[in-house]
């Protein structure tokens, strides 16, 4: 298997690099594209250095260079996961504005009829980013916001991390048992403190 992993300029550099992490663990061959602005982003959000980050793939694309072997529709992939997708980027691959690496692999990944997943980035939302959501919908994109799930009742950020990264992947028919899946209702709030439990 071969997954393209985009990072963009949006905070929640965290989940793509959980991504990388993860997909490594499984043998799953990643071809890594991160954007300049989240070059700037993960060391300021995260423990990790870019360089790190990097090392997490199995190979890294300059986003600047169009004559990647993932810009062609030729070269297989079994898709592509833009995790954190920013605004910018959502709009450059709803309107097929292919200007870097990133958003013509996603731009081949959809002229292909290949899984493409935009986990967008933007709270809160108004009329125009809703529609780019709809208009990447339209040709053939998923977008997976990183909403927190609740029912697996975590305990820190890293099993809220874990169940968004899971569900991308559960996308691409990879179980990679990242968090509790729903198994009918769990105790949710106690009534004599109000904590959850």
């Amino acid at each position: 298997m071969q997954i393209i992993v985009g990072i963009s300029g949006a905070t929640g550099s965290i989940y793509g690099i959980r991504l990388l992490e993860v997909l490594k663990q499984m043998k799953v061959e990643t071809h890594l594209i991160i954007s300049s602005a989240a070059k700037q982003i993960i060391p300021g959000e995260t423990r990790y250095t870019v360089a790190q980050v990097e090392e997490m793939a199995s190979f890294v694309h300059d986003n600047d260079n169009l004559a990647a072997p993932i810009s062609s529709g030729s070269f297989k992939t079994d898709g592509m996961i833009v995790a954190p997708c920013s605004i910018k980027s959502l709009s450059g691959i709803a309107h097929s504005y292919n200007d870097n690496l990133l958003t013509r692999a996603a731009d081949v990944t959809l002229k292909e009829r290949r899984r493409l997943v935009l986990t967008v980035r933007e709270t809160p939302l108004h009329q125009g980013h809703l529609d780019l959501m709809l208009k990447a919908t339209n040709i053939g994109a998923i977008i997976y916001p990183p909403v927190p799930a609740f029912y697996s009742n975590p305990v820190s950020i890293n099993d809220l991390v874990n169940h968004t990264v899971g569900k991308l992947l559960d996308l691409f028919s990879i179980d990679a048992k990242l968090f509790r899946r729903w198994g009918g209702t769990p105790p949710y709030v106690s009534q004599e403190s109000n904590d959850f439990v």
